[in-house]
């Protein structure tokens, strides 16, 4: 899975629950909420005040390790 800014959150976490730690650390301690596992990673981003670019380059790194 490749992540984008258009990723939803939920899907994500349903392929790969340790990416938690990556919302977890921007302040998203809400994930297992209806609403925010319905968000794409950009409207997160917005609302955290948070670089999405940044934030999916590191999901995107660590998936890759992951799935080596």
């Amino acid at each position: 899975m490749t992540v984008t800014r258009d990723t939803v959150i939920g899907d994500l976490l349903d392929v790969n629950a340790d990416v938690s730690q990556f919302f977890l650390a921007i302040g998203m301690h809400c994930l297992g909420c209806p609403v925010s596992r319905g968000e794409t990673i950009e409207e997160a981003c917005a609302v955290h005040g948070t670089d999405a670019d940044e934030l999916i380059r590191s999901i995107n790194d660590f998936l890759a390790k992951e799935n080596k």
